[in-house]
C-alpha cells in the first residue's frame, strides 16, 4: 500500500461521508515526474479547494484566502496520512488484523482492521484494493462497532503515464513557502501525565484568540491515524462549565481546574478525552 501511493500514477474520486449525512467528493491525482511525486487533491462542491504538491513544497488555495506553500512531504486531507505512507509508525498504538477478500466498488478487496491497543481510539476497517494496493474503503467506528465517518473510494484508475493536469502545472507559478520556526517546547508550564498508548505530542505552540484576545497555550497530540487538539488558557475560577459534546466522530470537551480551562478536541471517545484533560498538570505558579 505505502509503495503504490508513492510509486504509482493513480486518479482516485473518493467521498467523505459523516455520521450526521454530510458528505465532502473529492478527486486525488498522483504521479512520478522525473523522479519527483507530484500530487493534486481537490475538493469537488462549493468554491472548491485546491492543494498541489510537488517533491517536498505543498500549496493550497482556498476560497477567500491568499494562497500560501508549506514545505511537506504529504497533503493535509482527510485521509491519514502516517497510515499510507508509513503504516510502520503505528504498530505502538494499533493492531493490524486481517479479515479476508470482500468486493467494494467493483473491484477485489483485501479487509484489513485496525484496533486501538488499549481500546482508548476508535477503530478502523481498511479495504485495499487487491491488484494495486491503494484505498478502496476506509471506516471509522465507535467502541460498539457503528461507522462514525466513511471514505469511499466510487472510481480508481492506475495508468502507465501521469495525468495531463500535470504537465499544465508551472513550479515557478507556485506561491512561495512559509518558513515555519522550529518553537521550543521546554518553556512550557505545564504538561500532559497521560495520554494513549502510542500518541504523542507533535507539535506546541501559543497564540491569541481571535474573539477573545486571550493567550491560549496550544499542543497537537497524534498517533499517526488521529489528531487531537489541546487548548489551555486562564480564566476566572468558576468561570467556564465542564461537560462535553459530541459531532460526528468528534468530540469537544471542556474542564475547568482551578484558574484554567482545558480544551479537548478529537475524533476520539469522550472518556478518553476527559483522561487525557484530567492529566494535565500545571507546573508553574501560571500557565
Amino acid at each position: 500500500m505505502a509503495s503504490a501511493l508513492k510509486q504509482l500514477n493513480y486518479q482516485i474520486s473518493f467521498v467523505l461521508i459523516q455520521a450526521n449525512g454530510g458528505f465532502e467528493p473529492y478527486l486525488w491525482r498522483h504521479a512520478v515526474m522525473e523522479g519527483i511525486e507530484v500530487e493534486h487533491l481537490s475538493l469537488q462542491n462549493g468554491p472548491g479547494r485546491e492543494i498541489v504538491r510537488i517533491g517536498d513544497h505543498v500549496s493550497y488555495f482556498e476560497p477567500n484566502v491568499p494562497a500560501y506553500a508549506i514545505r511537506s512531504a504529504n497533503i493535509n486531507g482527510p485521509l491519514p496520512v502516517t497510515l499510507f505512507r508509513q503504516p510502520e509508525l503505528l504498530q505502538n498504538a494499533y493492531d493490524f488484523v486481517m479479515v479476508g477478500r470482500s468486493r467494494v466498488s467493483g473491484r477485489s478487496a483485501q479487509q484489513i482492521r485496525i484496533v486501538s491497543k488499549d481500546k482508548s481510539r476508535y477503530g478502523f476497517n481498511l479495504w485495499l484494493d487487491q491488484d494495486s494496493g491503494l484505498i478502496l474503503k476506509l471506516d471509522m467506528m465507535n467502541l460498539q462497532g457503528e461507522p462514525l465517518e466513511q471514505v469511499q473510494v466510487t472510481s480508481l484508475h492506475v495508468t502507465p503515464e501521469p495525468d495531463e493536469y500535470f504537465s499544465r502545472i508551472e513550479a515557478a507559478k507556485m506561491p512561495q513557502a512559509v518558513h515555519l520556526p522550529d518553537l521550543d517546547s521546554t518553556t512550557a508550564k505545564w504538561q500532559v501525565n497521560w495520554l494513549p498508548v502510542g500518541m504523542v505530542e507533535v507539535r506546541r505552540d501559543m497564540h491569541r484568540l481571535p474573539l477573545t484576545g486571550q493567550m491560549v497555550d496550544y499542543v497537537m497530540l497524534s498517533d499517526g491515524l488521529v489528531n487531537v487538539s489541546l487548548y489551555l488558557q486562564v480564566v476566572d475560577p468558576g468561570s467556564s462549565e465542564n461537560g462535553w459534546l459530541k459531532y460526528g466522530a468528534n468530540t469537544l470537551l471542556s474542564l475547568q481546574k482551578g484558574p484554567v480551562e482545558i480544551t479537548v478536541v478529537g475524533k476520539l471517545p469522550p472518556q478518553t478525552a476527559s483522561a487525557i484533560a484530567n492529566s494535565v498538570q500545571i507546573v508553574g505558579n501560571e500557565p
